[in-house]
């Protein structure tokens, strides 16, 4: 679905429609979208709502022409599904966050409490902005995120978990990030300690050869010892 098509939707609504007068501000602010993710973009929030409740209601329809879901939800849903997920998506986050105009870095967020694979997320606990989107919406990096049971805000799960940059050359050279942290143990100082880098995009050395490592070397080891 790309977002013209609702605001084409919306110009189509009769005066006396009460979407009208209940999506005009929202409608204006995607019209205006520059279509970049950002911690303060308030129509990255809003579109990704819209677009997940509109996801949602297409993926459970019939389908027996094999049409794809974004082809679906561009053509098949109609008008009214599209702008009545808009109004749903509106009301969501009113009855969240108190209105739908919602800085995104508020809503999604990178947290890491435990060691467990499987984490529990709680809105009460610390928790890191994090800029980007999931794949579903051509995001590259990629975060994979979702409300879950007693939250109001979207947690990650997925996405790129790991990124390099490799130079190739005389030497090599490169740069990467780890989503948190390379331990699993809460009281390790490498728990996570890469999440901040992750969620702006801020890439580690990759030390390749001694010199490099010079003054980053925790402990020394031989295998068997």
């Amino acid at each position: 679905m790309h977002l013209n098509q609702g605001s084409t939707d919306y110009d189509a609504l009769s005066a006396t429609d009460p979407l009208k007068q209940k999506l005009a501000g929202q409608i204006a602010m995607l019209r205006h979208w520059d279509y970049r993710w950002g911690i303060t973009s308030m129509p990255t929030t809003l579109a990704v709502f819209w677009g997940d409740i509109l996801w949602d209601k297409m993926d459970k329809a019939d389908n027996a022409e094999g049409v794809s879901i974004y082809d679906r939800m561009a053509q098949k849903a109609g008008a009214k599904a599209r702008l009545d997920a808009l109004s749903e998506a509106s009301d969501r986050l009113e009855k969240d966050f108190g209105s739908w105009g919602v800085p995104w870095g508020e809503v999604n967020r990178y947290q890491r409490l435990n060691g467990a694979i499987v984490q529990p997320f709680d809105d009460t606990k610390p928790s890191i902005p994090v800029p980007f989107t999931s794949s579903r919406w051509g995001s590259l990096a990629s975060f994979g995120a979702h409300r879950w049971p007693g939250t109001r805000k979207y947690y990650g799960t997925s996405g790129n978990s790991f990124v390099a940059v490799v130079e190739f050359g005389d030497k090599v050279h490169a740069r990467a990030i780890t989503a948190g942290g390379e331990s699993g143990h809460v009281d390790s100082p490498h728990f996570n300690d890469e999440a901040e880098r992750y969620t702006t995009g801020n890439l580690r050395q990759v030390y390749f050869w001694p010199e490099e490592l010079k003054g980053h070397v925790e402990r020394v080891y031989h295998p068997g010892e």
